[in-house]
């Protein structure tokens, strides 16, 4: 299957022209080639040919199913023009334009960042969870020539902006716009939970796309045109790959404004949906709404990103919905590096699975060299995925042609990775390096621990000692909870001391906001 897809997808200008369903690989059909190429001639490898390419092999069917209804590949497709033609006459935007995306999930998203790439602007993908202040400072630094905003944000003087229901420039009668001469970047702001969120420019190609493409197909069982819940922001890493996975498969994407673990099974029932996307947070909530009257046979995938899944709520998940639960593992500056399927999981607790088809993953020394299997050390990817770096010059460390995640983690003789913590997240207790997620980990096998957090606070006798903060689902004292992680784990990765708290603050995409903690 895997080499089909390769071998189809280098027949046109690297889009695959067939698409699995079913196990069955279905052609192009001829009368599609031309409109396809010519897709390809105009845009390039972009986001605006991947929304062309959908309507031309799928006008019919539904593109996105949101808050206003339902629209075809078709439809998105006018529609794109016709905004792009505005964006062009009415407000000059040209190739090397900026365009800043300011909008929660919904159809005015999709729209605004095909339309911009159909001209060749540059899109910066903007945080809706940014304080105005933030806001303010991030719209500052990036300068966009047109802000494309929901009506809840307020927009900086001296910004041009446009509201994100568009319907003033779809209405154009302007001509089209002009080919660009090259596809414009598309720019991720990293999360910043450590500091200044930083742009992560890249532009997106099918090519990029084919071992994500084959490798969710493969371990995910994704099928082309199965409607598709996306939960994570658009503006995020993982909620924009997966949109564009959806329209490279041809497959309806189900968008709500803000995420609703009972709406989305509610969606499940009403539209058939066989994928949900998903942050771990989002997995916990839909747990804890209980047994369902639902009907959720359609529900064939359930794909967790963004952040640590953890092995004990992999096997709750597992255990209540069936072996649906896949797990990427990436980040904003390497795309999605590797997949564990729910098999994986299972055999293998903790792991985030497999490097993806066409990536590779190397556990390395801080001298650069490799480390043997099992032994923790620095993790390195390589991938179609992997950006040129952030657009102030600086870049993540690269080791021949592999770059930095950040992360610490080791392989299995199986090849598959687990994360053992970030390199800044390492705390020297007593001499002895401790990694959260290990501390994190044994806290949540509690059968009273909901999640956990680790973190390491100053100590005059050990340099730092370590400090747990937890949210409990039953009855456990902090006593009791040090008395576990001491039964479990070595004696100095015990926490010296337990907080209970209600939440965990956190980013838009679930991940825990370390700094935040009192």
């Amino acid at each position: 299957m895997i080499a089909s897809l390769l071998r189809h997808a280098a027949e046109i200008g690297g889009v695959p022209v067939a698409v699995a369903k079913s196990g069955i690989w279905r052609p192009v059909h001829p009368s599609h080639v031309v409109g396809i190429e010519r897709a390809l001639r105009h845009w390039g490898q972009s986001m605006a040919a991947l929304g062309a390419v959908a309507a031309v092999r799928y006008p019919d069917r539904a593109a996105v199913i949101d808050e206003d209804g339902t629209t075809t590949y078709a439809e998105l497709d006018r529609r794109c023009s016709r905004i792009a033609a505005g964006l062009y006459a009415d407000h000059k935007i040209v190739a090397g334009s900026k365009v800043a995306v300011l909008c929660r999930n919904h159809r005015g998203f999709l729209e605004a960042t095909l339309a911009a790439s159909r001209v060749g602007a540059d899109v910066l993908f903007v945080n809706t969870e940014f304080a105005p202040p933030q806001l303010a400072a991030v719209l500052e630094r990036h300068r966009p020539d047109l802000l494309v905003h929901d009506a809840e944000f307020d927009v900086p003087a001296g910004i041009p902006a446009v509201l994100s229901d568009l319907s003033e420039l779809a209405a154009s009668d302007a001509s089209e716009a002009p080919k660009p001469d090259k596809p414009g970047h598309i720019t991720i702001l990293t999360s910043g939970t450590t500091g200044t969120p930083k742009a992560a420019p890249r532009v997106p190609t099918a090519l990029g796309l084919a071992g994500l493409t084959a490798s969710a197909l493969q371990r995910c069982g994704l099928r082309s045109g199965e409607p598709v819940v996306i939960g994570p922001p658009l503006f995020h890493g993982l909620g924009l790959l997966t949109s564009m996975l959806a329209l490279f498969l041809g497959s309806p994407l189900v968008l709500a404004r803000k995420f609703d673990a009972a709406a989305v099974l509610r969606q499940v029932s009403d539209h058939r949906v066989g994928v949900i996307v998903a942050v771990p947070v989002m997995l916990r909530r839909m747990l804890d709404l209980g047994p369902t009257e639902h009907d959720l046979r359609s529900l064939r995938v359930v794909l967790s990103g963004a952040s640590a899944l953890g092995a004990p709520l992999a096997a709750e998940f597992i255990e209540r919905f069936g072996p649906v639960l896949c797990d990427a593992y990436g980040s904003s500056e390497v795309g999605i590096a590797t997949i564990a399927s729910s098999a994986d999981l299972l055999a293998a607790p903790g792991t985030v699975g497999r490097a993806c088809l066409g990536s590779s993953v190397r556990i390395l020394s801080d001298s650069g060299e490799s480390v043997p299997v099992g032994e923790t050390g620095r993790i390195f990817v390589s991938s179609g995925l992997v950006f040129g770096g952030y657009s102030d010059g600086s870049n993540k460390t690269v080791v021949g042609r592999r770059m930095s995640t950040g992360d610490m983690g080791h392989l299995d003789r199986a090849g598959r990775l687990f994360i053992d913590g970030r390199e800044d997240d390492m705390i020297v207790s007593g001499g002895e390096n401790v990694y959260p997620a290990e501390v994190e980990d044994c806290l949540a096998r509690h059968p009273a621990v909901a999640e956990a957090a680790v973190l390491g606070v100053a100590d005059e006798d050990f340099g730092q000692r370590l400090v747990a903060y937890v949210v409990l689902r039953g009855e456990a004292t902090p006593d009791e909870l040090i008395a576990h992680v001491r039964a479990n784990l070595a004696r100095y990765k015990t926490p010296r001391e337990v907080i209970v708290v209600d939440e965990f603050p956190r980013n838009a995409t679930g991940k825990v906001l370390r700094n935040k903690f009192a």
